[in-house]
């Protein structure tokens, strides 16, 4: 979104909401990570307590095996994730080759580039950790640029805050419904003469059709997006699950598994039952790191069919 969509009003808003995630980015490490996201958490957890009825039956309803104790711990390490997260987040505002590398370490980086070197590719991730690092491969990689493709925001504000966060000399944007032309439109001469590393959250609750496709996931039938899967086939692009390991407060590590080489005969959804399994371990060795808030099973089977 363009800062000449918005009226008068809201650029106000906007340019006040960015000068407010600047001078944050810019304030000693300690106090934000020490300081501002306890407040944030206790708001969160304590005040607010924030979608906690979502949070609990999402929990008990994953881990019918865990006791009500282990999911009380899970609940609130939860918790303290989405208020880093927040920081994380701001912390875009002010970024420097130096902040990103810090926040972000790649394993397996030489492995990695020598596989990706020179081709595009789609990285397929998740709400798991600080799903924004996931734009600082460009740091590391400075022949590929991320294309993170996601779904537009309701407020015109909070899109255009959002767009200025993400996009740079790394990282660009593209809505989901304008993936796929993107990329055929930009795939022969890439961005800035760069390959392109079209970049999913691929856990979202998509809308649910007739011909919709139930995968088990925590212990439930789910449907999840297939665009990754879509684009990969039809321009036989390889695939790789990103994985985000939380290190330390606003430090992540991340890593590749392949899912697809883009040249493999796959059964129809095999690669999204790929990206499934996958990611359901991520969750079981780490479940505080995803986003639980997420209402992710509104849709229901009809077993009747």
């Amino acid at each position: 979104m363009k800062r000449t969509d918005l009226n008068l009003m809201q650029r106000i808003g906007l340019e006040t909401l960015w000068v407010c995630a600047y001078v944050f980015s810019v304030l000693p490490r300690w106090f934000k990570y020490y300081v501002v996201e306890n407040l944030f958490y206790f708001l969160l957890y304590y005040g607010i307590r924030y979608r906690m009825s979502v949070v609990k039956t999402n929990l008990r309803n994953s881990f019918p095996e865990k006791s009500e104790r282990e999911l009380a711990g899970i609940r609130r390490r939860f918790y303290r994730t989405l208020a880093e997260i927040f920081v994380d987040t701001l912390d875009l505002a002010h970024l420097t080759p130096a902040k990103g590398r810090a926040a972000l370490k790649v394993k397996g980086l030489e492995e990695h580039l020598k596989r990706v070197e020179g081709r595009d590719w789609i990285a397929m991730t998740a709400h798991y950790g600080c799903w924004e690092y996931c734009s600082f491969w460009g740091l590391y990689a400075p022949t590929q640029i991320v294309v993170a493709v996601y779904h537009p925001l309701r407020s015109r504000v909070m899109e255009a805050l959002y767009q200025r966060l993400r996009n740079g000399d790394y990282a660009t944007t593209v809505s989901m419904k304008e993936s796929l032309r993107f990329y055929l439109r930009n795939r022969e001469r890439g961005i800035l003469g760069k390959n392109l590393v079209m970049g999913l959250i691929a856990d979202q609750n998509p809308p649910r059709r007739p011909d919709s496709h139930w995968f088990r996931f925590l212990n439930q039938d789910t449907i999840f997006f297939d665009g990754g899967e879509k684009l990969a086939l039809r321009c036989h692009l390889p695939v790789y699950f990103v994985k985000m390991d939380r290190l330390s407060r606003g430090r992540y590590e991340m890593s590749f598994e392949p899912i697809y080489d883009g040249e493999e005969e796959v059964a129809e959804h095999e690669i999204t039952e790929r990206y499934v399994r996958l990611l359901e371990s991520e969750i079981r060795r780490r479940p505080e790191l995803w986003i639980w808030s997420h209402r992710r099973w509104k849709h229901k089977r009809d077993v009747s069919r």
